[in-house]
Order: C-alpha cells, then sequence, then structure tokens
C-alpha cells in the first residue's frame, strides 16, 4: 500500500493539481475515492482531515494537508525542489510569482468558465452566458500578459519548466475543452504551443485519463 494517499473525486481540478504534483514527482500514492453525491466530504472522519470540508487532502506518513496549491509545493520541495526553483533567489521568486497569477489571474476567469460550460449541467442549473462571456473577456486580456511572457521565455518563470506552469494545467484541460478555447488563444501562438508542451507531458496526459470532459465527469463524481 502507498505510503501517501489523496483523498477526493480526481474529475475535480484541485484534486487533479495534487494528482500532478505527484506523478511529476514520481511518488506512488493512492487515491481514496470519495463520492460528492453522497456527502463523503461532510462526515466526521472527512472533516477530520479537513475541516473546511472540501478536497483534495493527503496524507504523506503522519502529515496531513489541505488546499490543493500547497499539497503540490510540498510534492515538489520534497521530491523535485528545483520546480520550485530551488537554489536560486531569482528562480524561485519568478516560480512564486507566476504561481500567485495562475491562482489570482488565471483560474479565476478560466474556473467561471469551465463551471458554466463544463459542470453547470450536472449541478442542475443552466449556464449562466452572461459570466461565461464577461470571464472569456477577462481570460483574453490575462492571455495578452502571458503572450508578451511567453514570447521572451520558453516557460512562466523563465526557460526551465516550474510547478508555476504545472499548476495550470487542471483547469485549462477543461477550458481547453469548451467552445472558446479558439478564440481565447487567437492570436496568442506563444500561449498554445506553451500549453501544447504542457498537455503533452506523461505526467498531464495520466491525470487527464481522469478528468473526462462531457457526461463521464458527472459519473465520475457518483
Amino acid at each position: 500500500m502507498a505510503a501517501v494517499k489523496v483523498y477526493g473525486w480526481a474529475v475535480s481540478p484541485y484534486v487533479s493539481r495534487a494528482l500532478l504534483a505527484l506523478e511529476e514527482a514520481g511518488v506512488d500514492y493512492e487515491l481514496i475515492p470519495m463520492n460528492r453525491g453522497s456527502g463523503d466530504h461532510r462526515t466526521p472522519d472527512h472533516l477530520a482531515r479537513n475541516p473546511f470540508g472540501q478536497v483534495p487532502v493527503l496524507e504523506d506518513g503522519d502529515l496531513t494537508l489541505f488546499e490543493s496549491r500547497a499539497i503540490a509545493r510540498h510534492v515538489f520541495r520534497k521530491h523535485k525542489p528545483e520546480l520550485l526553483g530551488s537554489g536560486s533567489l531569482d528562480r524561485s521568486a519568478a516560480v512564486d510569482v507566476w504561481q500567485e497569477v495562475e491562482a489570482q489571474q488565471l483560474h479565476p476567469a478560466a474556473g467561471a468558465v469551465v463551471v458554466e460550460c463544463v459542470f453547470a449541467p450536472f449541478l442542475g442549473r443552466a449556464r449562466d452566458q452572461a459570466a461565461v462571456d464577461a470571464n472569456v473577456e477577462k481570460l483574453r486580456n490575462v492571455l495578452r500578459v502571458y503572450e508578451a511572457r511567453l514570447a521572451a521565455h520558453r516557460y512562466l518563470a523563465g526557460d526551465f519548466l516550474s510547478a508555476a506552469d504545472l499548476s495550470h494545467f487542471p483547469i485549462l484541460h477543461y477550458f481547453m475543452g469548451t467552445e472558446y478555447a479558439g478564440v481565447v488563444l487567437e492570436g496568442h501562438p506563444h500561449v498554445k504551443a506553451w500549453w501544447e508542451d504542457l498537455a503533452a507531458r506523461p505526467a498531464a496526459r495520466k491525470v487527464a485519463e481522469f478528468m473526462p470532459l462531457g457526461g463521464a465527469a458527472k459519473k465520475q463524481q457518483e
């Protein structure tokens, strides 16, 4: 049995962020599937692991962690610190900056589109097209900054792959499956090439198997 356990439903981009970190670091882990519809995240056992009742939760020996970005940083710090830019203050600072950009700028806009286009039907409601349109425009503006950055550097933190790049994969995997991907990427060739490079990584391809688009996404949560 693997020493590292991850609790949650892998269809979640947050859970998949943790899984991607483990795959990239080559860590043996066990995914403990949970049923969102049955309220597994609200049971006393899970609330003891994460008092906010969210996923993922990682157990690494005696250490229990929640929050997907914190889990990813722990995994890389322990197993693959070069992805955090270790050994160079400039590189590690750049990784920190672009991890924050992902969390504060890209994810809110892309995530809002994904919720409406991918998950709203599974939540039993109609798509809020006004929210989609507003956030597509926000994302286009964010990606203009990315295009300029990636025109000068192969990856976000510089000319080396880092945790900052990898953190983008889960939400962009879903976004790229929407009808808005082509519109947003238009005129951003460096962003497109960066995304294709990221999505082609073996770890990303493996995690993508847990993240089906369409009706299979709902089934995986049940």
